[in-house]
């Protein structure tokens, strides 16, 4: 097989983790409206079902590390696979157990741990089988099919509800929904059985020569024989019978700095328009109803045409630049937004900054961020440090989902002063974060190999 095709074909198989990322997620948010009418759901308990999944996800995170040095990013990613598929068959409670939100919030955690060990170790896979000058639009498939994949279960569970009663979509509709993840998750399952291990685990296990065979299959005899000689070059130290010490100065800084961006990319407010984006179309911006699911559309479509942006200039204008121009897209777009909201003049003017704001991360935040996680980190303690980073990104997620909606109820916001808009000024000060840490303390990883990138911290 033609090495391009061999590596496009592993890279999309390992991206199909992302899609189901997105889908899991997003799938919910189809659900829930009818759920909650089922099960006759309080706010507090619509919340908890809404929610838990991102506990999974905060867990799953942090397993992965030890996980995928244990076993590797292969069989780690065949575990997320297996709870995805649990996960969706389970939430939908089918006749074998009892129907209470109990069990549907046991199943919704069982997919977050899914997603927590898919999100780590998707983009590290992807990373550590991809050739340097490509790696940055290989790593971007996966937020790519995250982007994918809540695009299509917002058309799946808009299809399976649009033709059926809304008695019926409270009776089975949303079991429905939530089955609708098999299909993706049992073909991610079967293909990743036929994807090789990562060359780089392979090395670190000592299975050299197991390795330098996946390099020539992706990169060509000279090219492999060269890169392994890195590999082995750079796992010396780690191999030498000496153990890592992560609280010492340069490892924890450089985890720190792979966990503050980590934060800062939830911070920014991306998943307080995602998961809220109704909300906002309808009280914020004072549209119907009717108007709500066209909103949604436009968000999707925005998202994903600027997401293959990114993946067509990570490579060749750099990591830093994008997340400068997509920094600098988003400060304008919640600025349009929060002016606005503010001197209560909602309409197009309010409706252009959301989809600025989204086309602008879609430009730098949303898919530079796991390029440069799954790239910055040495070898010797990636596993870790990703997942220590990918935990607190969880943890950011949570922090942000559950205080924008007490945010945006508070009398402070609600005051003639803000009119609603405080919660998008609070976000550009952290997008202007962004800016600070970047240009301060994150390296250009464009075009260097991951065993170069070793030197920059030295």
């Amino acid at each position: 097989m033609n090495k391009k095709v061999f590596l496009l074909l592993i890279t999309a198989v390992s991206a199909l983790g992302g899609l189901l990322f997105g889908y899991d997620t997003g799938v919910i948010n189809g659900a829930q409206f009818y759920l909650s009418k089922y099960f006759e759901l309080n706010d507090a308990l619509k919340g908890w079902v809404v929610g838990s999944a991102l506990l999974g996800c905060f867990i799953g995170a942090i397993i992965a590390g030890p996980l995928s040095i244990k076993i590797g990013r292969k069989y780690s990613l065949i575990i997320s696979a297996v709870l995805f598929t649990l996960s969706a068959w389970g939430s939908g409670l089918p006749s074998i157990f009892p129907e209470t939100v109990s069990v549907l919030v046991f199943f919704r955690i069982i997919g977050g741990l899914g997603i927590g060990i898919a999100s780590m170790n998707a983009p590290m896979y992807i990373a550590e089988i991809a050739p340097s000058a490509i790696r940055g639009k290989m790593v971007t498939y996966y937020q790519l099919a995250i982007v994918i994949g809540f695009f299509v279960v917002f058309l799946a569970t808009y299809f399976i509800g649009n033709n059926l009663s809304e008695a019926e979509n409270i009776q089975f509709g949303w079991r429905r929904m939530f089955w609708s993840e098999l299909i993706p998750s049992c073909l991610f399952l079967l293909l990743l059985f036929f994807v090789p291990k990562s060359p780089r685990w392979l090395a670190l296990k000592g299975n050299n020569e197991e390795a330098l065979i996946v390099l020539t299959k992706i990169h060509g005899q000279e090219q492999a024989s060269k890169e392994i000689l890195e590999i082995q070059d750079s796992f010396k130290t780690s191999n030498d019978g000496s153990k890592v010490n992560y609280f010492s100065r340069i490892i924890l800084g450089i985890i720190l700095i792979g966990t503050t961006l980590s934060i800062l990319q939830q911070f920014t407010g991306i998943n307080a328009v995602l998961y809220y984006g109704a909300d906002i179309f309808e009280k914020a911006l004072g549209f119907g109803k009717e108007d709500i699911l066209l909103q949604q559309i436009l968000l999707a479509f925005v998202n994903l045409v600027f997401t293959f942006v990114a993946m067509f200039t990570v490579d060749k204008f750099g990591r830093k630049p994008l997340i400068y121009i997509g920094s600098l897209g988003m400060i304008v777009g919640f600025l349009l937004l929060g002016i606005s909201l503010q001197q209560q003049s909602v309409g197009f003017i309010s409706l252009l900054g959301v989809l600025i704001f989204i086309g602008s991360f879609a430009l730098s935040m949303g898919p530079v961020v796991w390029v440069l996680l799954s790239e910055m980190f040495p070898n010797k303690i990636r596993s870790v440090a990703m997942s220590i980073a990918v935990a607190a990104q969880w943890a950011a997620n949570y922090v942000v989902s559950q205080s924008f909606p007490i945010v945006m109820g508070s009398d402070v916001n609600n005051s003639t002063t803000w009119n609603g808009s405080l919660p998008y000024f609070i976000f550009i000060v952290f997008i202007g974060l962004i800016v600070v840490v970047t240009y301060k303390y994150v390296p250009e990883t464009k075009g260097k190999s991951l065993e170069e990138l070793e030197d920059i911290w030295k």
